[in-house]
Order: C-alpha cells, then sequence, then structure tokens
C-alpha cells in the first residue's frame, strides 16, 4: 500500500451550490438559505430584512432570537457500496432536532460540537429530505436557565446555560444578535471497512529530532479484518498494523535534523506536511491530511524574588509576548473566509504582534486562524469557551462540556501555533470578588471545570501544551486571582475607574489583558450611524456603544490630557488619540518593567461590527491610530522615557535576538517655531539580546526652563513632554506644517513638512473614500523634518488630502 492510493470514503456534500436547495422557514416566512449560514444573513440575503448593523435595527429585530426556525434540504443519493452511511454536523447552532425523512436521528445542544449521525437505514435511493429544526436560542438560554437553576452572569441574557458562543448575546463592545443556523459543513459520508474517527498529530523535539506522535481514532464498519494505519511527515513514513475492531493506535516517525518552528521575532516557521491513512485488506481505504511545527512550549510559574511569574518558552527561549486579545472577527461568523483571517491576523503580525488570545467569549475559530497564526508565527492563547459568568457543573451541561473540550483539543493539537490552553476568562476573578458567593448558595460554578476536567483532558490529550485554570490567575489557592505580582492580571480600574496615568501604579508580571475605547474609522461609523446632527449621545449612536457609560467614560478619560471637543469632528479625533494615547502608555511602561514583566495583551485587536470599542482594526478593517501606535510600542526595540525616582530616564527595551547599541541624541528643545535646542547630550546606550536597560539623564536636559514649551527628543522616534497638551504651547497646524498631495499609480503621495513640533499626526483618507487606506499615522516632527504618507486609494480630492478633518495632529486643538 501507499499513502497516494485513492480514498474511498465518498462524500455528499448538502452545502449551497452543491445540487442542494436548502430553505429556511420562521416567523417571517420561508426564505432560500446558504448552508453554512446563519438565519440573520439568509434573511438579509433574501431582502427579508435590511442590515442589521445598521442604525437601530439590532433591537427591531431581536425577535429573531425569539423565534425558531427550520431549515429543510432536498437531495438525490443513490446507493455506492458504502456498507454505512453517516449525517455529519460540524456546528449546528444551538438547539436543533434533526430528521432524515421523517426519521429523527438525534437532537443537539451544543453550537461547538460535531454531531455525527448513523442514517444507513433512513438513507432512500433517489430524493431524500432533511430537515434541522432549531429552537429559539434566546428562549432555549432561558429555559436552560431556569432548568440547572440561574446563575450569575454579565450582560443581558444567560449565556452560562447554553454551550453556545456567548458575545452572541451581546456583550459591551457587541450586538445581541442570538443566531441560528447550520454555521458549519454539513455532509453525508459513505465508507467501508476502517474510518479514520480523528488524528492528534502531537509533534515535540528530542535534541535535533522531530518527534511526530500521531494518536490516530478508528471506527469500524465491519471490523473482519486488520487495517494498516501509515504515516508521512515529509520525507519519513511510518506505519501500525491494527486488529480488527482496535478502536486507536499510535504512530511515531522521527525527523532527523529537524528544523525547529519558532514565533515571529525569534526564528522561522517550517511547517511540515503529515498525511494518514487508514486501509483494510477488502481495499477500504480513509486519509486526513495537516502539517505540524515542530517545537516545545512551556510555562514558567515557578516562585521567584517578586511572586510568581508568567513566562511562555518555545524551545526553550522565554518569549517576551506582545500580543492582543482576539473576538470573532464579524458577529456573523459565516461570512469570515479564509483571506478575511489572513487579513486580520496579518493586522496583527504587522503590528509586531506575537501571540492572539483568542478569548473564551466566542468560538473555537476556524482552520484558517489557526493555519495563518502557524505561517506567520503568531502563538495562539486558547481560552476554552466559559466568560465572565459561573456554569453548572451537573449533567447535561457536564457532558456538553466535556465533549466539546475533547473534540477542540483534538482537532487544534496539530498546529505550532498553539501555545496554551486556558480555562476560563475571569471567572475565578468573578466567584472571588463579584458577589457571586451569595446568589449561588453553594451551588456549582464552574471551578470543577477550570481546576480537574479541563486540564484533565489537556494532560491526556495535549501534554505537550501548558494550562492555565484561568486569566487572570495566580497560580496559587492562597493568593487574589488579580494579584499584579502573581500569574496573569487584567487592569481595568483604568478606563472603567481611574485616569490611564495609573497605569504607572501597577506592575504587573503579565498584563493579560488592558484597554480603552475610541470610535471606528469615520467612514465605518458613518456608515450605520445616521443621526442628525451627528452627536456623541444621539440615539444611533448609543445603539453602537455598548459599555456602561461608555461615551461618560470617553469624555472623562481625557483628564488634563486632551482639551474637551468642540464638534463632532473634534469629538471622534480627540477620542482616537485618547485611546492610541492611553495603551501605547501603558505598554511603554510594562515593557521597561522587563524582565519583571513578561508580557502584554492588549484589549482587543478587532471588532465584530461597526462599533465605540477597544479595538485597534475596525470592522471594515481600517487602522485607527492605537493600532499605529501598537506598531511602534510593540517594536522589537523600544526607546522610551519613563519617570525613576520621579525624574524622566530613558529605557531601552531590546526584544531582539542581537545586541543593540547606538549612541543616542537626546535635546531638550522648544515646542515653537524653530525647534530650537536648549541642551543635548549624547547617550551611549548598548543593550544585550532580549534585555533591557535604564539609562540615567544628565540633570541639565530634564530640568526645563518653560516646561510648557519645552520637550525632550530621543532619537527620532522618543519623546517626553514636561507638561500635558492643556497646558503645552504648540503652533497651530495650519502654521506648523507646509503639505503635498501627489497622485500616484495606486493613490497618493502625502509629504508633511515640520517647521515646529507637530504632534502625533494621521491622515484619514477614509473621510473621503471608505475604501482608502494609509500606511502610517501618529507621526510626531520637529522643525526640519518630514514624513510621507502613502495612499491606496482611487480619485480623491488631494486638496482635502491637505488639511483637517483630513490632516490631524494634536497642535488642532491649541487654544
Amino acid at each position: 500500500m501507499t499513502l497516494e492510493a485513492p480514498a474511498t470514503l465518498r462524500q455528499v456534500h448538502l452545502t449551497s451550490g452543491a445540487g442542494v436547495r436548502w430553505s429556511v422557514h420562521g416567523r417571517s416566512g420561508t426564505h432560500p438559505a446558504t448552508v453554512p449560514g446563519e438565519v440573520h444573513t439568509d434573511l438579509m440575503a433574501a431582502g427579508a430584512i435590511p442590515d442589521v448593523f445598521d442604525g437601530d435595527n439590532e433591537s427591531a429585530f431581536a425577535w429573531i432570537g425569539r423565534t425558531d426556525w427550520t431549515y429543510r434540504a432536498r437531495f438525490a443519493w443513490e446507493p455506492d457500496g458504502g456498507a454505512r452511511q453517516e449525517l455529519v454536523a460540524e456546528g449546528l447552532d444551538t438547539i436543533a432536532t434533526v430528521t432524515l425523512n421523517g426519521v429523527e436521528l438525534g437532537r443537539t445542544a451544543n453550537q461547538h460540537r460535531t454531531h455525527r449521525f448513523d442514517v444507513t437505514t433512513a438513507l432512500v435511493a433517489g430524493e431524500n429530505e432533511l430537515v434541522v429544526a432549531f429552537a429559539a436560542p434566546v428562549d432555549a438560554a432561558e429555559r436552560l436557565s431556569a432548568e440547572l437553576g440561574p446563575r450569575p452572569h454579565v450582560n443581558h441574557h444567560p449565556y452560562n446555560a447554553i454551550r453556545k458562543t456567548a458575545s452572541n448575546y451581546g456583550w459591551d463592545w457587541g450586538p445581541d444578535v442570538a443566531t441560528v443556523g447550520i454555521w458549519r459543513p454539513i455532509r453525508i459520508e459513505s465508507w467501508s471497512g476502517v474510518r479514520i474517527a480523528s488524528v492528534r498529530p502531537l509533534a515535540t523535539v528530542d535534541g535535533d529530532c522531530g518527534v511526530l506522535a500521531a494518536h490516530v481514532e478508528l471506527a469500524w464498519a465491519d471490523p473482519a479484518g486488520d487495517a494498516t494505519v501509515a504515516l508521512r511527515v515529509g520525507e519519513v513514513r511510518a506505519a501500525a498494523s491494527v486488529p480488527a475492531g482496535q478502536t486507536s493506535v499510535l504512530v511515531t516517525a522521527v525527523v532527523e535534523d529537524v528544523d525547529l518552528w519558532w514565533p515571529r521575532g525569534h526564528g522561522d516557521q517550517p511547517l511540515y506536511p503529515v498525511a494518514v491513512e487508514a486501509s483494510t485488506a477488502g481495499g477500504g481505504v480513509d486519509t486526513w491530511d495537516g502539517r505540524v511545527g515542530f517545537r516545545t512550549v512551556t510555562l514558567d510559574v515557578a516562585p521567584d524574588e517578586h511572586g510568581e511569574p508568567f513566562t511562555i518558552a518555545v524551545n526553550g527561549e522565554p518569549v517576551y509576548v506582545r500580543g492582543a486579545n482576539w473576538i470573532p472577527d464579524d458577529a456573523f461568523v459565516t461570512r469570515l473566509t479564509a483571506e478575511s483571517y489572513r487579513r486580520s491576523i496579518g493586522d496583527a503580525a504587522d503590528a509586531g504582534m506575537n501571540l492572539l488570545r483568542v478569548w473564551g467569549g466566542g468560538i473555537y475559530e476556524s482552520e484558517h486562524f489557526y493555519e495563518a497564526c502557524d505561517e506567520l508565527g503568531v502563538l495562539v492563547w486558547q481560552d476554552f469557551l466559559f466568560a465572565c459568568a459561573a456554569y453548572a457543573e451537573e449533567e447535561p451541561l457536564r457532558g456538553e462540556v466535556e465533549a466539546e473540550a475533547r473534540e477542540a483539543v483534538t482537532r487544534l493539537s496539530q498546529h505550532a501555533s498553539l501555545a496554551l490552553w486556558n480555562g476560563c476568562n475571569e471567572n475565578i476573578w468573578g466567584f472571588v470578588e463579584w458577589g457571586w458567593r451569595h446568589p449561588l448558595a453553594g451551588r456549582t460554578w464552574g471551578a470543577g471545570y477550570y481546576l480537574e476536567l479541563l486540564p484533565a483532558i489537556v494532560a491526556e490529550l495535549d501534554p505537550r501544551t501548558p494550562y492555565s485554570p484561568g486569566s487572570p490567575y495566580s497560580f496559587s489557592p492562597f493568593i487574589h486571582p488579580n494579584d499584579a505580582c502573581s500569574g496573569t492580571m487584567h487592569l481595568w480600574d483604568v478606563w472603567n475607574q481611574v485616569d490611564y496615568s495609573t497605569y504607572r501604579d501597577h506592575a504587573p508580571r503579565f498584563a493579560a489583558e488592558f484597554g480603552f475605547q475610541g470610535p471606528p474609522a469615520w467612514s465605518t461609523l458613518t456608515s450605520v450611524v445616521h443621526d442628525e446632527p451627528l452627536d456623541p449621545y444621539g440615539p444611533q449612536m448609543l445603539v453602537h456603544q455598548k459599555a456602561a457609560d461608555g461615551n461618560l467614560k470617553l469624555e472623562r478619560g481625557l483628564g488634563d490630557h486632551l482639551p474637551r471637543w468642540r464638534d463632532i469632528d473634534e469629538w471622534h479625533w480627540i477620542t482616537q488619540l485618547n485611546q492610541a494615547r492611553a495603551v501605547g502608555y501603558g505598554i511603554e511602561h510594562f515593557r521597561s518593567l522587563f524582565p519583571r514583566n513578561t508580557g502584554a495583551v492588549v484589549w482587543q485587536l478587532n471588532d465584530n461590527w461597526p462599533v465605540i470599542s477597544w479595538a485597534a482594526v475596525d470592522s471594515r478593517g481600517i487602522r485607527k491610530p492605537l493600532w499605529h501606535v501598537l506598531r511602534r510600542v510593540y517594536a522589537d526595540t523600544l526607546v522610551t522615557v519613563q519617570p525613576r525616582d520621579g525624574v524622566p530616564a530613558l529605557v531601552v527595551h531590546n526584544d531582539s535576538p542581537r545586541e543593540w547599541s547606538q549612541r543616542l541624541t537626546v535635546s531638550r528643545r522648544r515646542t515653537g517655531a524653530g525647534s530650537a535646542v536648549l541642551a543635548s547630550e549624547t547617550v551611549p546606550v548598548t543593550v544585550g539580546p532580549r534585555s533591557a536597560v535604564a539609562v540615567p539623564l544628565p540633570a541639565g536636559l530634564v530640568t526645563p526652563g518653560s516646561p510648557e514649551e519645552e520637550f525632550l527628543q530621543v532619537g527620532t522616534d522618543a519623546y517626553w513632554y514636561f507638561r500635558e497638551d492643556t497646558a503645552l504651547k504648540l503652533v497651530p497646524t495650519a502654521e506648523a506644517v507646509a503639505v503635498e498631495a501627489e497622485r500616484t499609480p495606486d493613490g497618493y503621495t502625502v509629504r508633511v513638512a515640520a517647521t515646529a513640533l507637530v504632534k502625533d499626526l494621521c491622515l484619514f483618507p477614509d473621510r473621503l473614500d471608505a475604501a482608502a487606506r494609509v500606511d502610517t499615522g501618529m507621526v510626531t516632527l520637529v522643525a526640519g523634518e518630514s514624513h510621507t504618507f502613502t495612499v491606496t486609494s482611487g480619485d480623491l480630492d488631494a486638496t482635502a488630502l491637505t488639511r483637517a478633518p483630513v490632516l490631524r495632529a494634536v497642535n488642532d486643538l491649541a487654544i
């Protein structure tokens, strides 16, 4: 036998466009359906409802989540000689009854599982009818909550009673659009002999060799003869004989002189193709294909002099994490494609990130997500799907949780990028501090999942990947789960309660969540908000602001940093600017604490609809000012000025494999015309690889004569201001820059030359064309310096590119 032998497992795809016509029926009547798909997207495609994201349509169509829906398809099938036929549904959302030709096949209660039904006797030659009847998801959650016993949760609906995407029911950044549908592929498989049920190709390293332990689970239709399971990884082959009826086998292959897989910034990302074939003497063949990367991952939480660290190491090398939290990239996830995933993960890679955390209120992501992370060297921190709530540990929920976790760990174990399994998001913190214990009255709340069931499943199925019970978590039962000195920390006092300058009061070992809000791009916002006049507190604007007191916090968050806006254009610019400033401020502080601090994972990279949120990239793929700041503060080498004992000091964090050595010019300058140099020193700085140093600055540099009109410049990319912008004397933008826009084959170049200090210069070409994009942002210049923005677009008004509200700087706010 050879691995090139053709597979004999036959599949009938029940997807739209494959000779199968689906319809969906509910309160609004019967409409054509797309499979995979969701009711909302089907109704929009049919013209039965408008865009759910537009205006205040979200609440107008809340009835969809309180309606039962039935999917129906007719398809032709003819016997093909297979001994068994099975209906395979990779994703049913969520409470469903599945019927074929009037025969009930089964009932489902978990969006995050694959379901397989034997239809050998239910299928008929010729035309067949498949019906999937879904219960209303909001009503179902409420009913299940009552049956299990209500338990604490955030937001409106009891999502913690049902195994469905939590954020589907609304979040403080997402719409309340509880979906229904066949959201992943569905098919009929016809097969004989033996079938590969699953493969866990666990790739590890032993010296210079890569070791692939392929755990293969088998199913048998006719266990009359033995089977052979063959494995190929790269050019290496191995095989094992399996007695008839045996359901599991381990096949191991060794790759000598293996090329190791590394995260971004630490090395390359070689991926080895893997093929598994199961065959029987009778001729039945089934195959599985995937890719692996050979690496080791460890998590160091051993106590040290500061408490307990949280250090991820790949191939024995500690990785300083520069990351972001990831939410579902669209509230209607079936609209996502391989290309859209690649673009979004490209946003992370382009910003210098090396890790994405798949947050526990979302989904176990598409293979497109993990494949892109494998290829781009972006580590994946994967939450199990528990978020901000107490979860019952009794049946039937417990059985669903176990089956879901086993499938997820099995499916994702092949991916080189997978670096951490995490039990839950904030639930342990919630039990300790959010007032849950009284309403729970001793009932289960999920601890058994996070501390017993889930770590046992990971240890059994993916022992090469570390596990953490939760985030935040301190790895000791006697330490508060959100303690700064131990493990992971979520910092939400900033944004919710205090000024962002409070970040410097914290010294987290690992900052796993922190962030600040800002609106999406102007074109994104105004595509769905149509208030006249446009106002932060307009009714449609508030539909697209989900955070509690969100706009008040935006206003309060300006503090002494920036003045209050005078019109809606300034509101949009100032709040985007303040978001970028706040997060950049925090990350520069965290990185300056290295090696005590071992990483920062900002909340959040992406949006799932047009909304005012914490995202760095909005739902239309437009990079906000925050993204441009992240690219700077997540650079391999960060040069920053930080207070040390109340005095500005130069700090350099070199997160690269090479020594960094430069003679930095540090100048105290005037903010006004000419940016006159008042004092200047050349400071030699040498930083070893993966190291940081703090360098005191001479007193003559850090002692201003007139603080409101002086600043420090370090090299060309680091600055220190002695006063906030509300007290800083700046030359108005129109007087401080000369701007030229020129047409190019792909758009425009916009060159800005400064004659004085110009702070945080940004260009917003989407205000002229929603499809326009710009390459850079948040640029600071001093007199004599210039910067060229590259705009990709069609024809625009070139003059408009040279002035507000398209061209913006902090200097616009000078009074």
